[in-house]
């Protein structure tokens, strides 16, 4: 494996590397996403086929395909160009993915609106455990920024992410017969547990707001996790990993 070496912090590639990892737009303009960390790295070599340039910290050793570009730097470097507070010494650049088109499913999860990247991460982790088809509406968190890269622990790398706006989805779920579920805090809600959502797209709000009322008006059920009188609401990654095990499980 051969190795470039790199010791200035103004180098393009590493100026890249700053740019890739706070900006979105910069991300889709370079077709480009970056994360940190050795055990993200093992995951990227194992399932992301776009994993293009490996940057290392001096000590640090990493098992790469031949094809892949590997960067050696100083430590002082790293510390300069990794988001995390305890740098574990790597960072690499994979390809963004092509974007796939929404199908409707039944037993699938909608997310309408998770900003929170340690949610979205979660949600996308626990979907590619159980094997739950997930799609992000409008107003989500990007899938490929590093902090959502690094809290789905890798499962970005080992399943697409699919991205569409809720009129494509809705009209897809409305001509393959999928009916759409909402979960709501409402009386109009059936506990989650007699229904079949093994047959259903269900869609989880935001954090804040909830789900939209656009998709609220339109929706086909609303359905409930019961819950304690004392307790208003559930953190959404949560209500999230509820609804796919009884996806999984019915």
């Amino acid at each position: 494996m051969m190795e470039e070496r790199i010791t200035s912090r103004k180098n393009p590639l590493l100026q890249q590397v700053k740019k890739l990892l706070t900006s979105k737009k910069a991300r889709e303009e370079a077709g480009l996403f970056v994360s940190d960390g050795t055990k993200l790295l093992m995951e990227a070599v194992k399932y992301c086929p776009g994993l293009e340039t490996v940057i290392l910290s001096d000590g640090i050793q990493a098992e790469v395909p031949g094809h892949v570009r590997v960067i050696r730097v100083p430590g002082d470097v790293m510390e300069s160009l990794s988001p995390m507070q305890t740098p574990q010494g790597a960072l690499f650049l994979c390809r963004l993915p092509e974007k796939t088109t929404f199908e409707a499913k039944p037993g699938m999860l909608l997310l309408d609106g998770i900003q929170d990247p340690g949610n979205l991460g979660t949600m996308l982790r626990t979907a590619d455990a159980l094997g739950v088809s997930v799609a992000l509406l409008e107003g989500c968190a990007d899938p490929y920024s590093h902090k959502v890269v690094r809290s789905s622990m890798g499962a970005v790398f080992r399943t697409p992410v699919v991205q569409a706006a809720w009129a494509e989805v809705a009209e897809s779920c409305r001509a393959s017969g999928v009916p759409v579920a909402v979960t709501a805090l409402s009386d109009r809600a059936s506990d989650i547990r007699r229904a079949d959502v093994k047959k259903m797209a269900v869609v989880i709000g935001s954090e804040g707001q909830g789900v939209r009322r656009e998709i609220l008006e339109s929706a086909d059920a609303e359905l409930i996790i019961p819950m304690t009188a004392h307790c208003e609401s559930l953190n959404a990654a949560v209500a999230a990993s509820i609804v796919m095990w009884q996806m999984t499980t019915l």
